[in-house]
């Protein structure tokens, strides 16, 4: 028998069902993801589940004696209350009748209280909180109040783990969790016995915590069994035969529309059966919901930036008694893609501010590029004004909006918003009715409004459902620009970026404060060599393991050894002359590129020296093996000259 049963429930918000006739049941032991489009009702559907909302119609029925423990996407907690006492209202029911038989009120029954005590395991429900605590990481005597977005998340789940409840059921958990706590997670919910429904856009952690998939979709509710990648098959398929017979419905009644409105002569054959199916048929056309659009995603490089956005030097950065960054070195070039891992609070935000010039650093140089355009997605929300209509957050004060770049043109905010998946009726509502992940999709449509050749997106992934991060990667991706991501979506981090900037400071694995470390490829490949550093460590023999102390970075004496010969090879006269010279031949060369780019971006070569295209063509592509070599160059000089 099923733990809980959902049956022909409805519900709607306005004019839109978000339920119906949706029917769900949720096994014992079995762990659901509920997917679906923002603002589908996925987080709607989940109250219904938890008895904190009821259907307009249908019915919820519980197993007797089912206890049922609901973790919300932004958990609320009483002001003032500490950690300890936040996660102890998991188990508030044995903590009372605890309270209530160690004070022995008269006429109370001792032996049915300790009847359920025993049930609840109140006799222990101190340790359970401890051990709570303890797994999480939690410090008990901290004001919930002046805890991050992350660790109220954690206080959350703490509070429902010790509940020890038969049905979980989270909103968004991975939401302003760091990788190392999404993977602790992960791990936890594999093992967990009881029953899971959890609503996530984190492909990753869905593949590797669900046992079926539900697709929340015009109301109505479709189980897919097993992974992710098998719901992703499937549902490709059903869209494409969905796509076909609608396609069909459409033709047969666009045909009986025109029988109908013929001349005289055939109105006067026509025969009532035939007239009574084109009245069926329009019925049918009119209750069809069709699938919900597609976000389409346009993104403006603006003008190019320099080949060099950004170069780092021995950089290090300490407020106060506190080292953010130790002697980082890197360069960024245009077009690159760079990831920032690392758990909450390491720095990544103050690298970020570090590379782009925007604060000077305690010791080392900090070379930014010219011609930068930069643009923010901030993950907090911050630059929107709740009160403000949707209109006016992306284009204050006019109708239209001014697209820079080889697009070009105006397009009205209607039709832009549009693009976003908001209807025109939406359009002069206020920010602050839009769901979360309406909200991210309204930044995005401002962040794209811009010509930007550099992005710094924080967290651009919290909300967005799985279809708009699938469209948003392959923007991404295609993008011309320079894109600096903040994610811990492993799998978006993996199909986006082509370098990764780690934090590395965690004394149990040799790091030392302040340590980062620039990798090639995305989260996968920075995993692997982090495992194969921490494994060197930990089998590291004591007399070995007495000379990391010294560097506390594993990864050390090879770094240097290999710059201990460049630290002994001065420069030549030859070379430092070419040192000097090489800004200048960038220059150059960046030039050439980009009055060569403009030539073939016109129509005039091709309409008066088409002969010339392919040498042209050619031209610039080796320009731009030239710059590398360059650059290459420019750098194992510098290096050298210290």
């Amino acid at each position: 028998m099923a733990l809980l049963t959902l049956a022909a429930a409805h519900l709607a918000f306005g004019h839109v069902p978000l339920l119906d006739g949706a029917d769900f049941a949720l096994e014992a032991g079995e762990r659901v993801a509920l997917i679906g489009r923002n603002g589908a009702g996925k987080s709607s559907l989940l109250k219904i589940l938890a008895g904190l909302d009821k259907p307009d119609d249908g019915l919820l029925q519980v197993q007797t004696g089912v206890r049922i423990v609901y973790v919300a996407q932004e958990p609320q907690f009483a002001a003032g209350i500490s950690v300890f006492d936040a996660v102890a209202e998991g188990v508030g029911e044995a903590r009372s009748l605890r309270a209530r038989y160690e004070a022995h009120a008269p006429g109370e029954d001792l032996d049915a209280l300790q009847t359920r005590l025993e049930a609840l395991g109140g006799w222990t429900w101190e340790r359970r909180v401890h051990e709570a605590l303890q797994r999480l990481h939690l410090d008990a005597q901290d004001a919930v109040d002046a805890l991050s977005g992350g660790t109220r998340k954690r206080v959350a789940l703490a509070q429902a783990l010790v509940a020890a409840p038969d049905v979980l059921l989270l909103d968004e958990p991975t939401n302003h969790l760091d990788i190392d706590a999404i993977e602790w997670l992960q791990g936890l919910l594999v093992e967990w016995a009881g029953a899971l429904v959890l609503v996530s856009h984190d492909r990753a952690f869905i593949d590797a915590v669900a046992t079926r998939i539900v697709l929340l979709d015009r109301g109505r509710l479709t189980s897919y069994p097993g992974r992710f990648a098998q719901y992703q098959a499937t549902r490709e398929r059903e869209l494409e035969a969905e796509a076909v017979a609608g396609a069909r419905a459409d033709k047969l009644l666009a045909q009986e529309e025109v029988w109908i409105r013929k001349g005289v002569e055939a109105r006067r054959t026509r025969s009532a059966g035939r007239v009574a199916r084109l009245q069926q048929l329009r019925v049918q056309r009119a209750a069809r919901r069709e699938q919900l659009g597609q976000v389409r995603l346009e993104l403006d490089a603006g003008r190019p930036s320099g080949r060099i956005v950004a170069e780092l030097d021995e950089v290090s950065m300490r407020f106060g008694d506190k080292l953010l960054v130790e002697r980082f070195s890197a360069t960024i070039l245009r077009g690159d893609k760079v990831g920032l891992i690392g758990p909450n609070g390491c720095g990544k935000t103050t690298l970020l501010k570090l590379i782009l010039g925007e604060l000077q650093p305690t010791a080392g140089r900090v070379r930014t590029g010219t011609r930068l355009q930069v643009a923010y997605f901030d993950q907090m929300r911050a630059a929107l004004d709740l009160d403000a209509t949707l209109a006016d957050t992306i284009s204050p004060g006019s109708e239209w909006i001014e697209l820079a770049g080889p697009g070009g043109g105006r397009k009205h905010v209607m039709s832009y918003l549009g693009d976003f998946l908001f209807s025109p009726a939406r359009a002069n509502a206020p920010v602050r009715t839009l769901s979360g992940g309406e909200r991210n999709r309204l930044l995005l449509a401002r962040l794209f409004a811009l010509p930007a050749n550099v992005l710094v997106l924080d967290e651009p992934t919290n909300d967005l459902d799985i279809d708009t991060l699938e469209l948003l990667e392959e923007l991404l991706q295609a993008y011309a620009g320079t894109v600096f991501l903040v994610s811990h979506d492993r799998q978006f981090l993996d199909n986006v970026v082509t370098s990764t900037i780690a934090w590395e400071g965690d004394p149990a694995f040799g790091g030392r404060p302040g340590l980062w470390r620039e990798y090639e490829g995305g989260w996968e490949d920075w995993k692997l060599q982090r495992e194969r550093a921490r494994a060197l460590v930990a089998g590291a023999a004591p007399g070995a393991a007495a000379a990391v102390p010294a560097a506390r970075d594993p990864l050390a004496p090879a770094a240097a050894a290999a710059r201990a010969p460049a630290a002994r090879t001065k420069l030549s006269y030859k070379e430092q002359r070419e040192l000097e010279a090489l800004p200048a031949g960038i220059e150059a060369l960046e030039a050439e590129q980009r009055e060569l780019a403009a030539r073939l971006a016109g129509a005039e070569l091709y309409l008066n020296e088409p002969q010339r295209v392919p040498e042209l063509q050619a031209r610039h592509e080796a320009i731009e093996s030239e710059l590398m070599q360059a650059l290459e160059r420019w750098e194992a000089l510098a290096s050298r000259a210290g």
